[in-house]
């Protein structure tokens, strides 16, 4: 048996440990997994747990030091194959970047650029220029920013144009979207007083009129990213509360949440308004994200009036919340595709969304050979699936995937063996078999996953 006095001492189990490390693995990073190893074992043998005393000798300890280093230096954030059909996964990182975008950002990271520089003239520049002119052309507007994501942009344009002021919301509006964001409370954080008309289930424009008084800062519209009501309902469009603003002299701040400058009706989806319609329809702010339907890297888009988004940029916080030389990198290559009429082919997203079925059984019917020829029991399936990321609710696309039965195992013990491995796998049960929903499958990734399932389900 085993007694604390028969553990070794720190000093000796970093000798045994480093005879297989990398000689360049810091003395200081051994010393703390050694002093981890060993607390682990104490802990074990005060609780009365009597391990192996093999799991003990100073060979398994060493083992388990030059383990723990191993974990401790390998990146927590890694690669995933998303295989859910959700395209804007947002636990998996929302949208994949265009080509385009990954390069701008290596380019501009690895080096310096003239990120707040003005090259022609030789002195201190703005950041904002970088994607103001972009985002004003695409859009319509007279200026624009961003920041670190969406919410931080509704927050901003809160805190800087209506603190300690009204701002008049539909109370079928003042809702609760993902993690836990809720608009009463954001607009309690920004010192905003919100002013709830209408019911749940219908407002009218005459509504926000009414409530209009001399303390009013804001009319606000937010969009309901991912939720819908339905049967008796009814809110005002967007252009006849613009028209309450400008008979007033409020102005109109539209939160798009997602956000989209491309019409999904024509890929067989519900109508998702767009930054430019809104911009026409009479919002004198608009916000939405720049990694749900836009497909760049995380921000928080803002246009609209010149002296709107002036305010805000002269906002404090405005600093706090803006974005790194590598994100307005990546946004700028993403809004370029736009520009260029290719975000239909350049975007990730965008190209999920209208990869014809067709094109989808094809690879789907390649896939499951490729699995049967390994002697699993893979067929085709049609499947359903969604944009996600709080755009387009209850909206689907159809699509084709590979259904395929785990063994003895059981889905979930197949299911939990791909997450873990790596590549990391993320896939869908349905029936009991795993599911792997092709339309978020990369083509490049497509042998690799082939790979990871043979590996798994047929080890079982």
């Amino acid at each position: 048996m085993t007694h604390l006095r028969d553990l070794p001492s720190v000093d000796r189990l970093m000798l045994a440990a480093r005879a297989e490390l990398d000689e360049a693995t810091p003395q200081a990073l051994l010393r703390a997994a050694a002093r981890a190893e060993l607390d682990t074992a104490r802990r074990a043998l005060q609780q009365g747990e009597a391990p192996d005393p093999e799991a003990l000798s100073i060979e398994a300890l060493a083992r388990g030091v030059r383990a723990r280093i191993e974990q401790w230096l390998t990146p927590s954030l890694r690669p995933v194959i998303n295989a859910t059909g959700v395209i804007i996964q947002t636990n998996l990182g929302r949208a994949p970047l265009s080509a385009a975008a990954l390069a701008a950002m290596a380019a501009v990271g690895a080096g310096y650029s003239n990120l707040e520089y003005d090259l022609e003239r030789g002195e201190r520049g703005s950041r904002n220029v970088h994607l103001e002119c972009l985002l004003t052309r695409l859009s319509g507007t007279e200026a624009a920013m961003a920041v670190n994501n969406n919410a931080a942009a509704v927050y901003l344009a809160l805190i800087a144009l209506a603190a300690g002021r009204e701002v008049i919301v539909s109370r079928g509006q003042a809702v609760e979207i993902g993690g836990g964001f809720r608009i009463p409370d954001v607009l309690r954080q920004s010192g905003a007083i919100l002013v709830e008309v209408g019911t749940t289930n219908r407002t009218y424009a005459r509504d926000y009129a009414d409530a209009i008084n001399e303390r009013t800062a804001l009319l606000l519209r937010v969009h309901s990213s991912n939720f819908r009501l339905t049967g008796f309902v009814h809110e005002p469009a967007l252009g006849e509360l613009a028209e309450v603003g400008r008979a007033h002299g409020v102005p109109l701040l539209d939160d798009l949440g997602s956000g989209t400058f491309l019409p999904t009706t024509p890929y067989g989806l519900a109508r998702e308004p767009t930054v430019q319609e809104s911009v026409d329809a009479g919002a004198d702010l608009v916000t939405f994200s720049g990694d749900k339907l836009l497909g760049g890297p995380q921000a928080g888009l803002i246009v609209g009036r010149r002296d709107l988004v002036e305010q805000l940029r002269r906002h404090p916080l405005a600093r706090a919340l803006r974005v790194d030389k590598t994100t307005i990198a990546g946004l700028a290559a993403t809004l370029q595709s736009y520009l260029r009429g290719r975000a239909t082919d350049e975007i990730p997203v965008w190209r999920m969304i209208g990869i014809p079925l067709e094109t989808l059984r094809a690879r789907a019917t390649a896939v499951a050979a490729a699995l049967s020829a390994a002697g699993l029991r893979a067929e085709v399936v049609a499947c359903q699936s969604a944009v996600g990321g709080g755009s387009l609710p209850g909206e689907t696309l159809p699509g084709a995937g590979v259904a395929v039965a785990p063994g003895p195992e059981g889905a979930e013990h197949c299911a939990t063996r791909l997450r873990r491995g790596a590549p990391a796998i993320v896939a869908r049960i349905v029936d009991e078999r795993l599911l792997f929903d092709l339309r978020t499958v990369l083509a490049e990734d497509e042998p690799a996953l082939v790979r990871r399932v043979i590996e798994v389900v047929g080890a079982g």
